[in-house]
């Protein structure tokens, strides 16, 4: 195993951390609600969170898990396609470490050949007029077996799809500085200046969905993109639909 370093994770202008264990990087940071950036890296969360409080699972080693903390003159409704700019990030640096494979799942996973490689979690709260932003982020490094067994899903790891193996802290930095640049061009342009590369990178553009809404219901169409909000636009019988809160079942 290589051990997370903070001296090793470059990222310019960011207080970089690390943490044997935390209960969750993105708690700590949240709770904290620093002026200035911070990286803060665990080499374990007890927990680690995912989309609608659904568990991460990550074994000690096997990948990175960590959250940066930033300021933002947007407010919280202003922010709701923000884990879509932060995917588009996320898989451009991934793809160049070299997964030339990244693909992104509505809204917020990281997928290789349709395998879950990742996650994304952004929180947010208000503080002197502006608004204190946590992303979190999951990467899978190393393979663990049982993982796919635990979650009945398919699952990859980095070192499946690298030429040669690549060291966390080097993981955690690209990406790292990749995700800041996108929080800033976000805040200057929104969700416009990621919409095109975000449906290039979209794992199921233009394919048939099957998603369940958050009523239980259920519901099928074409993916076409997504709207100013980061809504999955879906083309059905009866036309097109906007989902703000869905999951992408098959």
């Amino acid at each position: 195993m290589d051990p997370l370093n903070a001296a090793a994770i470059r990222v310019p202008g960011v207080e970089t951390r690390v943490v044997d264990r935390c209960a969750s990087t993105n708690a700590l940071l949240l709770a904290e609600a620093p002026r200035h950036p911070v990286l803060l890296a665990a080499e374990e969360q007890a927990t680690g969170r995912g989309r609608r409080g659904r568990r991460w699972h990550s074994d000690p080693g096997a990948g990175v898990t960590f959250s940066i903390a930033r300021t933002m003159a947007r407010s919280p409704g202003e922010l709701s396609g923000l884990s879509l700019a932060v995917g588009v990030a996320a898989a451009r640096s991934l793809r160049a470490l070299g997964v030339t494979r990244a693909e992104l799942k509505w809204p917020n996973d990281l997928l290789v050949g349709g395998a879950k490689l990742g996650g994304i979690l952004i929180e947010t709260r208000q503080r002197d007029g502006r608004t204190a932003v946590v992303v979190g982020i999951g990467i899978n490094c190393r393979p663990v077996p049982r993982l796919a067994r635990r979650l009945r899903r398919r699952v990859a790891a980095l070192d499946e799809h690298l030429p040669a193996p690549v060291s966390r802290n080097a993981v955690i930095g690209t990406v790292a500085r990749e995700v800041l640049a996108a929080l800033e061009a976000f805040e200057r342009s929104g969700l416009a200046a990621f919409a095109a590369d975000w449906a290039a990178l979209h794992a199921h553009e233009g394919k048939r969905l099957r998603v369940r809404l958050e009523n239980g219901r259920t519901m099928s169409g074409v993916a076409e993109g997504i709207g100013k909000d980061g809504a999955l636009k879906l083309r059905t019988r009866t036309g097109l639909h906007s989902l703000r809160s869905a999951r992408i079942i098959s």
